[in-house]
């Protein structure tokens, strides 16, 4: 179970007893009333189990209420969620077979949209999706769910430095440019000012080294246009960092940074 912060106490939430069990790698969204977890993974010994469920927490009632399956997405873990204010759409994640083999990998290009007023599931196209990936990030512009960054695994690690636009009125995709876009990442953050989504961070590779990047871009959907985002005195690189948007200014705080070797 977890806790809840109230005028600066506080409370524990009813755990999901029967409901949810636990899971790390999920994803969960408000809804203005709600939250809704959905999705993620579990490590039991050295076999890891992958959920396709997930349950409604109403904190006026502290109660949980279980999310239909019926027409969900497959499981998996390391995908996004944006919330429409209608709907949350979940995209993209990984499924692994299970055992520390080293293979059998499946990344996600599909997904689905879920409404809490009647509790079902509408699958998204794939049409034009970005290629499948993990710990990419995504935001809501108002009328589009952006897409961008991530990696895969075929072998060898994929560092993917591009994304789309999913418009869930018309259920098409549209390609992010990837003119002037920041190099190749993933766990890095990204937030939607009201106009633009703001890149920041995450961990990549320069030069064939491991790197984590301190840099950034700023995408303009009206124009599908990137603008770089300045390094003179951010935050020292990093990745699985946070960042907010205030309104005026994008928030960083915390991550993983290098070690003094690498």
């Amino acid at each position: 179970d977890c806790a809840m912060g109230t005028a600066d106490t506080w409370q524990e939430l009813e755990p999901p007893n029967g409901v949810l069990p636990g899971r790390s790698y999920h994803t969960a969204v408000w809804t203005g009333s709600e939250m809704i977890v959905w999705g993620g993974d579990y490590l039991a010994g050295e076999v890891y189990g992958y959920f396709n469920d997930g349950a409604r927490y109403n904190p006026a009632t502290n109660s949980w209420t279980p999310m239909s399956s019926n027409g969900a997405p497959s499981a998996r873990s390391k995908h996004t969620v944006v919330w429409t204010g209608t709907e949350m759409i979940v995209w993209g994640g990984q499924f692994w077979d299970g055992q520390f083999s080293g293979d059998a990998h499946d990344y996600f290009n599909d997904g689905a949209r879920y409404n809490p007023a009647n509790d079902t599931w509408t699958p998204i196209s794939t049409v034009g999706a970005p290629e499948g990936r993990e710990v990419h990030a995504a935001v809501w512009t108002g009328t589009e769910m952006i897409v961008w960054g991530g990696n895969n695994w075929d072998g060898e690690t994929h560092y993917l430095g591009d994304g789309g636009r999913y418009n869930p009125a018309s259920d098409s995709w549209t390609t992010v440019s990837a003119t002037d876009a920041p190099s190749g990442r993933y766990n890095h953050t990204a937030v939607w000012t009201g106009t633009e989504m703001i890149v920041w961070g995450g961990f990549g590779d320069r030069n064939g080294r491991f790197f984590f990047h301190n840099d950034g871009g700023r995408y303009d959907p009206a124009t599908d246009r990137w603008t770089s985002v300045p390094t003179t005195d951010a935050p020292m690189g990093r990745d699985t960092h946070t960042a907010v948007w205030t309104g005026s200014e994008m928030i960083v705080w915390g991550g993983r940074i290098p070690l003094q070797s690498e």
